[in-house]
């Protein structure tokens, strides 16, 4: 039987999406909920990114890479753009190339590589170099071609294999611009996105897109994903993952907002096709089509999510279609043909009354068929405490003070209320959708910002108190701050989960389960491990086994059962594993995969490690690394003892917080 297994052929994982439009389901069946406790470690690989570069790599990183498994290799990059190739079995090193970036920068969005884009050219002989590519784009703008079987640079690509960007201008600082998210390629035409810092001047550089011959890499196309006419300021890019269709020669990009981000007198009317779904043609970037997901947008509500292409079951047939989530827990569902939604999207009434010059929407898009994944108001009586009014009179004090009419509530100088947060709903992990139950999965972060907008003459030599973040927007004549809803204990005002993945039946429009993910044990004293669930910024991955993985701010790997949303097992991690996971079948075994690295952003434990799982062999057993998760009433007295440890660990901190504020 063994033997019959190692000959099956070897499944993988060729996109970093699982395939070209995203779907992260995988035929593989091999791994259930019957036998998922039998999983164990079967590698543990480190990048060497503590070693080499100790001190960027634990201030400046974020592991966010999902490996491909293509040309019998596991194939991925890390957050300084080392391309890295594994044994997909055992996890020893096959190759490694390094495009040597600079490590005294200062990324907008700090050192982070979430994949890398595979290609093979059919019209090269199968034994050709570079017949199958590696494309990557970097932190210091480059885009860099590799073969895929050795990581030796593609010499007929660019120049000696790689092309660097010109954004036009001079940027404000090294690492302003960069790319983090993975390119795509369509009928031979390699497709690159840009990540821009945030909220520092009206006059940002610009977002274009760029298309380049997948073979040579002379420029094919280029696409602004603003409109400037009768716009004198304001910039969007695509920093987030893009789709294909092949068939119908498109690419699809997730558009960002546009620049500053919380205020846009500079930049009048809806903005388009900022905070859209655009379709363009893959050989020519002529546009097909663009549905707008927010108008005029001064929340950061871009759309953070690659779109997923899915045919789905609508009632009248089968019918191909874009499925666009987003930070606000909406989900579109478009008509991949002619951008149109397939359900009803209502134009409806939203609070005005923006901050001087200001120039709102009156009404933003809402989808009316499927429900919201997340909560979108949120009052005083959700306020979240450990015990009754314990620490909840600063989060009072925030609801008293700041503007808060529910969702798209305008930016103000006296602070407002954005909920769900800028970093809410469905984020860069994006969705996954199984083609055979018709089920959408996605992670989803909950969590309330509190903007505030700052008269221009206090801009310079402004410091903003502890965890604010602070945008100039020079160009505007508001600066912004911007910090989570915290309590006097440093605990998100909201209540809990502050984590969930969601699972809805898109033809009925019907939530079918909201699960909790992540645990306070990695954060809170002594290892307590309260279900309060972390943010879920990263996405799943699905299987036909009837499996849903995820990674989470907590240091665990989890598998869910996808038809009840019970949690089955969690496999322990060096540290969180921040990325989204992936599934290949290697010489008869399914493996599941995922990188942690944790989240210098987040403020989690920093490691380099790639860490993959399958099931035991005859012989093996389960360790401590892999458990299956208890059932209620068996951690009883860990329950009791956590909760008075926290009670005290509460009360501690709120002592320390009133010292340091009497001195």
């Amino acid at each position: 039987m063994a033997m019959m297994l190692r000959s099956l052929p070897a499944v993988g994982w060729e996109h970093w999406g699982g395939d070209r439009g995203g779907l992260r389901f995988s035929p593989l069946a091999q791994i259930t909920p019957a036998n998922v406790g039998n999983l164990v470690r079967a590698f543990e690989f480190h990048t060497g990114d503590l070693v080499s570069q100790p001190s960027a790599a634990m201030t400046r990183t974020k592991f966010e890479a999902t490996p491909l498994f293509v040309e019998d290799s596991l194939i991925f990059c890390s957050p300084f753009n080392e391309v890295i190739a594994l044994d997909p079995g055992t996890g020893a090193q096959k190759w490694r190339y390094d495009p040597k970036i600079a490590t005294d920068q200062r990324p907008a969005n700090r050192y982070v590589c979430r994949g890398v884009t595979y290609w093979v050219d059919d019209r090269a002989a199968q034994k050709a170099a570079c017949r199958a590519r590696i494309f990557m784009g970097t932190n210091d703008a480059r885009l860099i071609a590799l073969d895929a079987r050795d990581g030796i640079p593609c010499a007929n690509f660019g120049s000696q294999g790689e092309i660097a960007l010109e954004i036009g201008m001079k940027p404000d600082w090294p690492g302003e611009f960069q790319i983090t998210s993975p390119s795509v390629v369509g009928r031979g035409v390699v497709v690159v996105g840009s990540a821009i810092g945030d909220n520092r001047r009206v006059d940002a550089p610009r977002g274009t897109v760029r298309a380049f011959d997948a073979r040579t890499g002379q420029p094919r196309w280029s696409f602004d994903p603003l409109i400037h006419e009768g716009v004198d300021a304001g910039h969007a890019n695509v920093w987030a993952p893009m789709s294909a269709d092949d068939e119908r020669g498109l690419v699809f990009l997730p558009t960002s907002s546009p620049s500053p981000d919380f205020w846009g007198g500079k930049r009048p009317g809806n903005n388009e096709h900022a905070d859209s779904v655009v379709a363009l043609r893959s050989e020519t970037g002529e546009l097909a089509w663009a549905f707008q997901i927010v108008h005029h947008d001064v929340w950061d509500y871009d759309l953070p999510a690659q779109p997923t292409l899915a045919r789905i079951d609508t009632g009248d047939g089968l019918r191909d279609v874009v499925i666009q989530p987003t930070k606000q827990g909406f989900v579109f569902v478009l008509d991949r043909d002619t951008g149109r939604p397939v359900w009803p999207v209502e134009e409806r009434r939203v609070p005005q009354d923006g901050a001087e010059g200001e120039q709102l929407s009156p009404t933003q898009p809402f989808p009316t068929h499927v429900p919201p994944l997340t909560s979108q108001t949120i009052a005083a009586s959700d306020l979240f405490s450990l015990l009754p009014r314990m620490g909840q009179s600063t989060c009072e004090a925030l609801f008293a003070s700041a503007r808060n009419e529910g969702l798209y509530t305008p930016p103000s100088t006296q602070g407002s209320l954005v909920f769900p947060f800028t970093g809410g709903g469905v984020n860069w992990g994006s969705a996954a959708f199984d083609p055979v139950d018709q089920v959408l999965y996605a992670n989803t972060s909950i969590a309330v910002h509190v903007v505030k907008l700052l008269p221009a003459a206090e801009r310079e030599g402004f410091r903003p108190p502890p965890g604010h973040d602070f945008g100039p927007q020079r160009g505007a004549p508001f600066a912004v701050t911007r910090a989570m809803a915290t309590s006097a204990l440093g605990m998100p005002c909201n209540k809990p989960p502050w984590g969930t993945l969601v699972a809805v039946d898109l033809k009925a429009g019907k939530i079918l389960w909201r699960s909790t993910v992540g645990t306070t044990e990695d954060r809170a004293p002594l290892g307590l491990a309260f279900k309060w669930g972390t943010p879920l910024i990263s996405g799943v991955v699905i299987t036909a086994g009837g499996l849903v993985f995820t990674g989470a701010m907590d240091a665990y790997l989890r598998a869910f059962d996808g038809r009840s949303g019970e949690e089955l097992w969690q496999g322990r991690l060096p540290v969180p594993g921040v990325a989204n996971p992936m599934t290949y079948l290697w010489k008869g075994e399914q493996y599941v995969a995922i990188a942690a690295g944790g989240h210098s952003e987040s403020g989690t434990s920093i490691g380099d490690s790639l860490v993959a799982f399958r099931l035991a062999r005859q012989g093996e057993t389960p360790s401590l690394w892999s458990r299956t998760i208890d059932r209620p009433g068996g951690r009883f007295w860990s329950t009791v003892v956590g909760i008075v440890a926290a009670l005290f660990a509460a009360l501690v901190a709120l002592w320390r917080r009133r010292h340091r504020a009497q001195a």
